[in-house]
């Protein structure tokens, strides 16, 4: 791997698993919304030897906007060989359910916007003819819970997308690979209570890119909620009605 963008790269996750490429010598374009947390991450990056070609402030909500930021970032880089999207928010469930103009912001950031980015980063990497797309979902997603649902189903439409762009990029040879992390240690749960199983974002990194280096298309991180989500999954519905997690 020798180019890598990164969208949302001011995410806990991103910041990570950028280092772990700043010391492979991969040339990194990075795309936040935060200019101060975007130019923090860059400085962090280029302390630890990280080739930039650019970085860009873009809030992705705005999908008009998307089409002109990737064809620079392709100009800078040139040829990209991964591309990691890590734009989300997690939302605050009991403010949705109150306001539903709030749930609809969840939505259109977790899957709208997301899903517009996709769609252009699918053409032009089925144009180049090879390449790996990475995309942050949400273990959330694979079952609507009481308390979350609303986060859990965009995340859950997200990764309904990403199955059918793999489908269709897998030809042109791309990789399509679905991320899904459980709870992680990042600014996206500062001030609440840590939940079970809660893990730092650095060991999500080294997952994820060991995940990519074989091939992987869907990833479970740390991999325990692979079996973890297959039980809650097989759940009958009446029971799982009687859950409050």
């Amino acid at each position: 791997m020798q180019s890598a963008l990164i969208l949302g790269a001011s995410s806990g996750i991103a910041q990570a698993f950028g280092r772990l490429l700043a010391e492979r010598g991969v040339t990194l374009y990075l795309v936040a919304r935060d200019p101060r947390k975007l130019e923090a991450v860059s400085a962090d990056l280029s302390a630890r030897g990280a080739c930039l070609a650019g970085t860009e402030v873009l809030d992705l909500n705005l999908h008009a906007e998307h089409a002109a930021m990737l064809e620079r970032a392709w100009a800078a880089l040139g040829p990209v060989d991964l591309v990691l999207v890590a734009h989300g928010m997690l939302g605050d469930q009991a403010a949705c359910e109150a306001d539903p103009a709030l749930a609809m912001e969840l939505m259109r950031t977790n899957y709208a916007a997301t899903g517009v980015l996709l769609l252009h980063l699918a053409t032009r990497l089925e144009a180049q003819g090879r390449g790996q797309l990475a995309v942050l979902s949400s273990v959330a997603g694979e079952r609507g819970r009481r308390s979350n649902y609303i986060y859990g189903s965009s995340k859950a439409g997200l990764s309904a997308l990403l199955s059918g762009l793999r489908a269709r990029l897998a030809p042109a040879g791309v990789q399509v690979v679905t991320v899904l992390p459980g709870p992680v240690r990042t600014a996206m749960l500062a001030g609440r209570p840590l939940p079970p199983l809660t893990v730092e974002p650095e060991l999500v990194a080294r997952q994820l890119l060991r995940g990519l280096e074989r091939g992987a298309h869907t990833l479970w991180l740390p991999p325990k909620w692979r079996a973890i989500m297959a039980v809650i999954r097989a759940l009958p519905e009446a029971i799982f009605m009687k859950l409050k997690f």
